[in-house]
């Protein structure tokens, strides 16, 4: 089991910057792929960003290249999504999630293993 605590979550406006971030409790020995999902109301849930366990590799979604950057810091068990230049489109309710077993590139629904509770990020025009 993998817990997590995410925290930065809020009001920006658009143009401005956020940081997420997520710091994972899980089974020791176990090495996580981390990333981020997120949600907006009355729409599917999609893929942000994710990072390999060792932050050597990272995957963004279409909507955020160029704007959003995931990182982590392994001796905090934390994993960081950089904001810029957020857009209310952005608006929604990100989901820290965790996974060890799938291919590092593949970041569907079906392979993650571990979901947090969600922080919600609103953005003003």
């Amino acid at each position: 089991q993998v817990n997590f605590v995410e925290s930065g979550g809020g009001l920006v406006q658009a143009g401005g910057s956020l940081r997420l971030s997520c710091a994972a409790s899980g089974r020791p020995g176990t090495t996580y792929a981390m990333g981020w999902f997120r949600q907006a109301p009355g729409r599917e849930r999609e893929f942000v960003a994710g990072i390999s366990w060792n932050g050597a590799a990272t995957y963004y979604g279409d909507s955020v290249k160029g704007r959003f950057t995931i990182a982590r810091d392994n001796g905090k068990n934390t994993v960081y999504l950089q904001m810029n230049d957020p857009k209310p489109e952005d608006t929604a309710v990100y989901y820290c999630v965790a996974k060890a077993l799938s291919p590092p590139e593949l970041w569907t629904l079906a392979a993650v293993d571990y979901w947090g509770q969600g922080t919600q990020v609103t953005v003003s025009s």
